[in-house]
């Protein structure tokens, strides 16, 4: 039986993060296959599409981090409370909030779709691609949701494996389906976006199961259904820091679409969509590892054992600056066959996206700071600085540089935005941690600052 009081903080880390990291990465393969799937049996005008319909998609994201992030965070320190009535007061009211919300905002998607995805940077070529792709993927927008927001509560509860089987199910059904959808029944981009939603469904179902058939410490009980705004209001409060970076990251991502397609046309919105599923794959495992962290800095936290919460926070940098160094140097030594798997003997889309990682991903081996850094925050219930961190890479620093670099730089003005924000985001999360951790040394009192 898993401590989270007495067990060492290694050994806590490794059982939490390393379920997080091997369903993150199974996700980030998943996402990598599909899109060379998709642009292997349609070609890069799909790749292009899907990059437009990645706006909508983030959305979805943040949506169902608002409320699983914020209700984890909630859980893991009412659990360190021993208070489990409230413990399933919040997973209730959660369950109810990662249904209503996604379903509203599928509604608000079909009644503007078309002018949507022209502002998230849809060319006339594009669009038909993204309205077919983007429809189908919103029809899944409620399991979806279920699937993510409700498989951190099992994280929260301590079964950190039974979340990272979640995580693989879906993505194997989703790979799976990908190649028989598209090569098979030749359903195009429509066929990926179908395995999408596949996946994200029996993911839902396998989380309900979990809580709904006895298998789960956290009861979920239909008489918390209800909304007790005091809940919502503090499970919105603490997931807004990761709900904004998700807005942000979607308001990037059409900035960024627009740009690219301004400057380099439908080939550069294919490498950066190439790009980003490249990317993901990098970062993922250190998600995993801030994922890991988190239920361990919050419980002991909320039992005021501060030296393990500072233990764990030193360990968790160091892994993912580990893991983030690691996959950017393999990045370089493999990036043109990697990229070559992405298009149809496509020279210049190969040419052009390898260019752009190397820039674009030049300050990957410290980003893992940054995220351990923001996800603290997180897990100790300090919404403001977390929010705060979370938006510095996207919003406060990328998106300014991304509206000016290009007037002067081109194409190269976009590459180089990326390295500069994430070295200012870093430097900005470590002077927050550092005026934090100075608190440790004071009274215990002071804590509650």
């Amino acid at each position: 039986m898993i401590s989270l009081k007495n067990d060492s903080i290694g050994k806590l880390l490794w059982e939490f993060s390393l379920p997080a990291i091997i369903g993150m990465l199974v996700n980030a393969l998943y996402n990598i296959i599909s899109r060379i799937f998709v642009g292997q049996g349609v070609g890069y005008i799909a790749i292009a599409a899907v990059t437009v319909a990645m706006p909508v998609m983030i959305l979805l994201m943040a949506v169902a981090m608002l409320v699983g992030v914020g209700a984890t965070a909630l859980i893991s320190i009412r659990m360190g409370e021993k208070k489990m009535d409230e413990v399933e007061k919040i997973a209730g009211n959660a369950t109810a909030l990662l249904i209503f919300l996604p379903f509203l905002l599928s509604i608000v998607y079909f009644l503007n779709a078309e002018p949507l995805l022209i502002m998230f940077g849809a060319s006339p070529e594009a669009l038909p691609y993204a309205k077919e792709y983007s429809h189908i993927i919103m029809l899944g927008a409620v399991p979806g949701s279920i699937a993510f927001g409700m498989n951190n509560f099992i994280r929260a509860e301590g079964n950190p494996r039974i979340a990272m089987l979640t995580q693989i199910i879906g993505a194997v059904i989703n790979i799976v389906c990908n190649y028989i959808y598209i090569f098979i029944f030749n359903w195009g981009i429509q066929g990926s976006a179908w395995a999408a939603v596949t996946g994200q469904t029996v993911s839902a179902i396998w989380v309900l199961s979990h809580f709904l058939l006895g298998r789960s410490k956290i009861k979920l009980r239909a008489k918390y259904l209800k909304l007790d705004m005091s809940i919502v209001l503090k499970t919105l409060t603490i997931g807004f820091a990761p709900f904004a970076m998700q807005i942000a990251n979607s308001v990037q991502q059409t900035l960024l679409n627009n740009t690219l397609r301004e400057y380099g046309g439908d080939l550069a919105l294919s490498a950066v969509g190439i790009l980003m599923s490249i990317s993901m794959l990098l970062l993922m495992p250190i998600v995993g590892v801030s994922q890991g962290a988190q239920p361990i800095i919050g419980y002991n936290y909320g039992a005021q054992n501060y030296e393990r919460v500072k233990e764990t926070l030193k360990k968790a940098v160091l892994v993912s600056t580990a893991m983030a160094t690691g996959g950017y140097i393999l990045l370089h030594l493999f990036a043109v066959p990697v990229v070559g798997l992405f298009s149809k003997n496509d020279v210049a889309l190969t040419e052009l996206t390898v260019h752009a990682s190397l820039i674009f991903l030049a300050l990957m081996p410290i980003i893992g700071f940054q995220i351990v850094g923001s996800s603290y925050f997180q897990a100790v219930g300090k919404p403001v600085q977390s929010t705060i961190l979370s938006l510095s890479r996207q919003v406060l620093l990328f998106i300014p540089l991304l509206l000016v670099l290009p007037q002067f730089y081109g194409i190269e003005g976009v590459w180089v935005t990326a390295p500069i924000a994430d070295g200012l985001a870093v430097f900005v999360t470590g002077t927050f941690l550092f005026f934090e951790l100075k608190k440790y040394k004071k009274p215990a009192l002071a804590m509650g600052d």
